[in-house]
């Protein structure tokens, strides 16, 4: 199998990029999109030239750090699919592939298809934890979550955070990521007790950091982890308890 590689290379964050083109032959239709990087590289070190700056780490479809996009499409063609587990068969003897970085805002490039994500982190670091004094947490057959609750937080918390939903998106929104994470966290007993702070600051945040929720659902489209499409009503829902509840507490306030 033969194919032609249009690869984005760029030195470092402030300089230019430009796609290369590279003819690679002898592939297996069963490589990896990471496989064929992988023999790219080897041809490009054994010939001298700077090797492609690319990420992964598992292959396994579980950390989300090999994202990228692939033919104009965050993952790659074959929807659900991280970057690392998109095949060769999909593509035709003597196809050309673009293979270029995760292209968002947020996400400004590093080198070549490796892009800074590290604003997903701070929406996590906003509140997706679980404060409990030591001692305090309770056993965990005394929760009262039931398993088909704890099921549906578990489909929620399946989100691997490989940023393909912001890139997706036209206006370069992380909703889908964020409402995953609050979904996650407000259904299960213990983590719901910071729901309402939770769901404030983590919202602040992603709102800060990327654009608002377009709702045409282009991120439902390319998740890999299948989060469905009303994981983005959820910040807005969850805000607006927050709020509703503060004022609650306002109003029922003894007189000064």
């Amino acid at each position: 199998m033969k194919l032609t590689l249009e690869v984005w290379r760029q030195a470092g964050p402030d300089a230019p990029g430009r796609f290369v083109t590279y003819s690679l032959d002898g592939l297996s239709d069963a490589m990896s999109v990471l496989e064929l990087l992988d023999r790219l590289n080897e041809d490009l070190i054994a010939a001298g030239e700077d090797p492609v700056a690319f990420e992964s780490d598992c292959r396994e479809s579980i950390c989300g750090t090999c994202g990228m996009t692939v033919d104009g499409r965050p993952n790659g063609p074959t929807p659900h699919l991280t970057t690392c587990m998109q095949r060769l068969r999909q593509f035709r003897d003597g196809d050309t592939v673009r293979l270029e970085p995760l292209r968002a805002g947020a996400f400004p490039v590093v080198r070549d298809l490796v892009v800074d994500r590290s604003a997903l982190d701070r929406v996590l670091a906003a509140g997706a934890h679980v404060a409990i004094d030591a001692g305090q947490a309770p056993d965990a057959d005394a929760t009262g979550d039931t398993h088909e609750t704890v099921e549906t937080a578990l489909d929620y918390a399946a989100c691997i955070g490989c940023g393909a939903c912001v890139a997706a998106c036209p206006n370069g929104s992380a909703y889908l990521f964020l409402g995953a994470k609050l979904t996650h966290l407000s259904l299960l007993g213990v983590p719901s007790r910071q729901r309402r702070e939770r769901a404030t600051s983590m919202t602040n945040v992603a709102e800060d950091e990327f654009g608002p929720c377009s709702l045409y659902e282009e991120c439902v489209a390319v998740c890999p982890a299948d989060i469905p499409a009303g994981a983005l009503t959820v910040p807005g829902h969850e805000r607006l308890g927050a709020l509703l509840a503060h004022r609650t507490v306002r109003a029922d306030a003894p007189p000064l």
